[in-house]
This record gives C-alpha cells, sequence and structure tokens, in this order.
C-alpha cells in the first residue's frame, strides 16, 4: 500500500511550523519562508516515497505574507448551571478517560443511545418534537440546515434554549450543535455571516495563511452562534470535472496543495474551539452524480484511493482532526458491493479504524439523501433500517434532516437491537465513548464555544473582527487568468459592449465597470440544461456587439457560451468571468480571454472584473491542473 508517507510527516510538521510563524509575525507583515530542513528530515523518516518531485512543488506552497490579527475578546456566552453528571467531578480520577468511564457507569441504556443521534428540526424556533427529544433524551446533538439559519439573533437564541434543555436532564451532557459553513458556495448559515471566496479560491492563492485565517474568522462567528462543531474542511480531490456538488468546495485536483490547505484551515477552526470535521470520506471528488439526488458509483480502486483521495484525510487524522463526515457513495472495487461508505462497516473498521488509525468521530451524512435512500429502495428499508445500518456499519452518530416521532421505528429499532444484540450493543458504547470523549476535550473546557451563547451581542461579531477586508483581499489574490489574447478589456467609448450571464451580482459589478454595457439575463437554472430558447437567441443578440463580457457559473451557462463560439471572431471578443469552478470552459479552448473566480459574492465579482479590465493582476494559479489545462506561458 502507498498511502503517501512523505505527505504525512511533511505536511503535520509544515501545520505545526506555519502556527508558529503565524503568532511569532512582527506587526508589519513579512514574507515567510519554510526552509527545506522538514523536506530533509521527512525524507529521512519516509520508507515508502522518494520526494524528490514534490520537494519543489511543496517549496512553492509554503511561501505567505502572514497578517496580524486582532483579537478584542475570546468570545464567552452566558451562565449556565452545571448540575447533570457530566459535570460532576469523578471519582475515578480528573483524566478524560477517568471522566468518561464514570459518566458511562452512571447513564442508563436509553441515556446512553440517545447519544448516537444527531437530529435536524424544521423552524427557526426552539418548537416541536425535537424539544421532546432533547428533554426526554438528552440526545447527542442537533443539525443546523440553511432552513434554520436565515436569522442569526433568532438562531443564536434558538441554540441556547436548546442547549439549556440538555444541561437540564439528569446527564446534563451538552450536545453537539453542528452545521455547514465550509465558505464560498455552502453556507448554510447565512444573515451577516461571512461570504468567502471559498476553498478553490483558497487552492488559487496557494497560501497556507489564508487557508488558516478562513477556517478562523469562519470558526470565530460560529462561537458567536454557540453553534460547536462545522462540517468542514471539505478535502475531496477534484479530479472529475462531473462532480458537479464537489465543485468549488474542493481546495484543488493537487493531493498535497489539499492536504496542506485542508491542515492549516483545520488549524484554523482548532484555534476557536469548534470542532472540524473532514468530509466527505473516502472522497467524493471523483464521483459522477450528486449524492444528494443519487447514489453515486465510483470506479476507484483500493489502489486509487490510497494514492490519491485518502492522503489528506490521512495528513488531518494525524494532526488530531476529531470528526469525519462518511458520504453516501459507493465503491464497488474496493468493497465488492454497492453499498454506500456510510453504510458500510469495510469503510469504518478496516480504513477508517485501521488503516487510518481514527479515534475520533464517524458521523454520516443524511440519511434522508437519496444516496442512502436509493440503496434502502432495493432493500426495501425505511429511513429506520437505514439508521440501523448506518449503526451496524460502525458509524458513531447518525445524521437525520428530519426529526423523527419519539417513540417511532427509528427509536424503537435501534434501541430495541441495543437490548437484544451484545455485539450491537458493545458497538453503540464504543461510540458513546468516542463522543463523550470529544465532547470532555471541546465542550468542557472553560475556553469551549459558549454552551448559552448571547443573541443580544452576535451582531457583535458576526461578522467578525478584520473577517470583511480579508476575504475581499482573498478573493483578489486568487484570480486566476485562464487565457489571455487581448486583456485588459479598455473598449474605446463608440465600442458597444454586452454584459451576459444568470448571476444578478454580475451584472450589478459589471454596471461598476462597463457603466454604458447593455444586459442579457437568462436563467441560472435548470443547472444542466440550457433551454433551447435560449441557446437559439443568444448568438443572434450578442452578434452586433464589439465585446461580450459573459459569466459562466454552471453546466447551462456554459452551454449559452458554447453557443457563441461560431460568431465572427469570437475568441478575442467574448472575455469570460467563471465563478464557481472553471471545469467547464476546459473543451472550449476557443476561449481566448478568461479568468475565474471562485466564489459567487460582491468582492469576487469585483476581482474578477478588476483582473479583466487591468486594474489589478490576476495572480491566481491555477488549481486544478487535473481538470482544466494551463494555457497562460
Amino acid at each position: 500500500m502507498r498511502l503517501y508517507t512523505f505527505g504525512i510527516h511533511i505536511l503535520t510538521t509544515l501545520g505545526f511550523v506555519l502556527i508558529g510563524l503565524f503568532w511569532l509575525s512582527s506587526s508589519e507583515p513579512q514574507e515567510q519562508e519554510l526552509k527545506n530542513t522538514s523536506v530533509d528530515n521527512a525524507r529521512q523518516s519516509s520508507s515508502l516515497e522518494s520526494l524528490e518531485s514534490h520537494e519543489s512543488k511543496l517549496s512553492s506552497l509554503t511561501k505567505a505574507t502572514w497578517p496580524e490579527i486582532h483579537d478584542s475578546s475570546f468570545i464567552q456566552g452566558l451562565d449556565f448551571s452545571r448540575q447533570g453528571l457530566f459535570w460532576q467531578k469523578s471519582s475515578m480520577g480528573h483524566q478524560t478517560s477517568q471522566m468518561v468511564d464514570f459518566l458511562m457507569e452512571s447513564m442508563t441504556d436509553e441515556e446512553i443511545v440517545s447519544q448516537v443521534f444527531l437530529l435536524g428540526w424544521d423552524s427557526e424556533f426552539p418548537e416541536g418534537v425535537i424539544l421532546d427529544w432533547i428533554r426526554q433524551r438528552n440526545i447527542g446533538g442537533i443539525k443546523i440546515f440553511g432552513w434554520n439559519g436565515r436569522n442569526i439573533e433568532r438562531m443564536t437564541r434558538t441554540i441556547g434554549v436548546m442547549q439549556e434543555l440538555a444541561l437540564e436532564t439528569r446527564s446534563g451532557i451538552p450536545m453537539f450543535t453542528a452545521t455547514d459553513q465550509e465558505g464560498g458556495w455552502v453556507r448554510h448559515i447565512k444573515d451577516t455571516t461571512s461570504i468567502t471566496p471559498g476553498n478553490m479560491a483558497l487552492g488559487a492563492s496557494r497560501l497556507p495563511a489564508d487557508s488558516f485565517l478562513s477556517g478562523y474568522f469562519i470558526g470565530q462567528e460560529l462561537r458567536a452562534m454557540g453553534v460547536n462543531m462545522n462540517f468542514a474542511p471539505t478535502v475531496d480531490i477534484y479530479r472529475n470535472p462531473e462532480a458537479h456538488v464537489i465543485g468549488p468546495r474542493a481546495f484543488s485536483s493537487e493531493i498535497d496543495l489539499t492536504s496542506l490547505l485542508g491542515l492549516s484551515f483545520f488549524y484554523g477552526m482548532e484555534h476557536t474551539r469548534v470542532i472540524s470535521t473532514a468530509k466527505h470520506f473516502p472522497g467524493h471528488g471523483n464521483a459522477t452524480g450528486d449524492s444528494h439526488g443519487e447514489m453515486p458509483i465510483v470506479p476507484d480502486t483500493w489502489e486509487d484511493l490510497t494514492e490519491r483521495d485518502l492522503v489528506p484525510f490521512q495528513v488531518l487524522i494525524d494532526a488530531g482532526m476529531p470528526a469525519v463526515l462518511t458520504g453516501h457513495l459507493s465503491f464497488p472495487y474496493v468493497t465488492g458491493d454497492y453499498k454506500p461508505a456510510s453504510l458500510s462497516s469495510v469503510f469504518k473498521y478496516e480504513v477508517l479504524r485501521s488503516t487510518l488509525s481514527f479515534e475520533g468521530l464517524a458521523i454520516t451524512d443524511d440519511l434522508y439523501m437519496e444516496g442512502a435512500w436509493e440503496y434502502g429502495a432495493e432493500r426495501n428499508w425505511t429511513i429506520a433500517e437505514i439508521t440501523l445500518e448506518a449503526l451496524r456499519a460502525g458509524n458513531d452518530l447518525v445524521m437525520l434532516s428530519q426529526t423523527p416521532a419519539l417513540n417511532d421505528r427509528v427509536w424503537d429499532m435501534v434501541f430495541q437491537e441495543y437490548l437484544s444484540n451484545e455485539e450491537f450493543r458493545n458497538g453503540i458504547k464504543d461510540s458513546v465513548r468516542r463522543i463523550l470523549t470529544i465532547k470532555y476535550r471541546y465542550l468542557y473546557p472553560d475556553n469551549r464555544v459558549p454552551l448559552i451563547p448571547d443573541p443580544a451581542k452576535v451582531y457583535d461579531f458576526v461578522p467578525f473582527g478584520e473577517a470583511t477586508q480579508f476575504f475581499s483581499e482573498q478573493a483578489a489574490r486568487s484570480v486566476f487568468i485562464i487565457s489571455d489574447s487581448s486583456m485588459p478589456l479598455t473598449p474605446s467609448s463608440d465600442q458597444r459592449v454586452l454584459l451576459m450571464g444568470p448571476d444578478p451580482d454580475f451584472f450589478r459589478i459589471g454596471r461598476q465597470f462597463f457603466p454604458g454595457a447593455q444586459e442579457y439575463r437568462f436563467p441560472y437554472v435548470p443547472m444542466f440544461n440550457a433551454p433551447r430558447s435560449i441557446l437559439e437567441a443568444a448568438p443572434g443578440i450578442a452578434r452586433d456587439f464589439d465585446y461580450i463580457v459573459f459569466n459562466m457559473a454552471n453546466p447551462n451557462s456554459a452551454q449559452v457560451l458554447h453557443a457563441l463560439r461560431d460568431l465572427p471572431n469570437a475568441g478575442k471578443r467574448i472575455f469570460v468571468l467563471s465563478i464557481l469552478t472553471p471545469a467547464y470552459l476546459a473543451p472550449m479552448d476557443w476561449v481566448e480571454n478568461s479568468v475565474a473566480v471562485f466564489g459567487w459574492g460582491l468582492d469576487s465579482f469585483d476581482a474578477g472584473f478588476s483582473v479583466i479590465t487591468g486594474q489589478i493582476p490576476g495572480t491566481g494559479v491555477n488549481p486544478i491542473p487535473h481538470i482544466i489545462p494551463n494555457r497562460q506561458p
């Protein structure tokens, strides 16, 4: 097996050096370069892989400008009563393992089983059956989805109410309060939270400090709201342009870069005490299809996984990553069947626990996603059987976006299996032991994320500190020039410019750069297929303009762009501003002027237009060379 031992040693070492450099930097930002001593040391300790071909690459990745952070305070919450068993001093000692032993011996069977449930609810308020699950069962945690996080003051108050109910139970075990705040495309909690350029922008700027600060600022905002677990970083190696659901959520198509930036992001979030979760194990970047709507079948072999997709997970696990999210992806050439990884004991026991030596939490992606349902439907399973199978497979926490009734088959089936099956019961106890270990590590110390956050102060911290300025600058330094035959675009007063695309913010910012431009808007959806009427109309509309600035955002808009290829002198007249992933430009080598930004916020559009018009240089580097070739000399 070839699990890139060199990457594990180098990147873990680099991560700690990065943090040291960050905090030791002077008040004036300065460029720091990590020396090759870490590479030399890693060569001596590695017996599986030669480092020669990776030295120059890793050296180029470790150059960074280290900014200064001013923390006015470490965000605190409101006081709460510490009466439950979780907070009691153990007669067995004060080590985490001793406290876990004491608590496990004191818990009822129902309290133990309840800890494996991570449940969503369908409201912005603390209401409904979720409150019964918390009050009567003291469940392991709650999952905050987009529909819960539209207003952060309301959400912060709701988290506090729910957490207080958990603390008032006999065991008093605080809940995980989890969400998906990856940055960029995926931002479940909105309102005033930072709109960031996203992971692929970090891959384009290639600065570990940028990734560290992204994790740090996102973590501080989550901390202010009482969100103590984040399903990030996404460390999928993006190799398949048909992996639409991953796209700009990935750092890169490169193994080393993904590992380094994922590690840096983790360290930044770790500083805020928010629990990081690496995803989507064992790797979603080579999947065709979206596990939200189907179960992708990935034709990778064990060698493919060990040489590529598992590397960043191994790096993060070696660095202390506390949790991993398992994806609804089938790997038949690895497991010998079509069971998704989220329901597969092979991936939990043989790969995650044995091969990667992971001792943290294995969490399922939402079991209501079609990737899990499709497999269950073929066997006439309900959500109860799917949940039971996920726990049998070795997951520690099962995520359900919909709250089951308090005593429906989901609970009854799991609880009865726990009572009647010794092997299953031992597995659940092992899972709860891991859950409590992480909770004692992160939610017990005084520097924990506030369990009862203060809704009256949340807008003082969200966005946090210098986050707005940082993310604006990060968007600017990540712009990647894909092709350039005639930039900058500086039309004369008598030349006509057309802004063309689907995103409203593209036009909002574009008008500032081209005040007299005409506009042609077409819909963003359907995502994968442009309507025939648009494909037929677009060339005629664009024909009479001297220049077309085109916003490519998805396969739909890529099809519209392709429809313009036969315009006279199209390559030089069309300037493409790609957002999210530029993968869809790969087959369009006729496009002679194109830049890529990777977010869809105003800062990203502003940065892209600034490069097209020559106001700033495009300093980003191609983050996905395995998908889109380098066209610049």
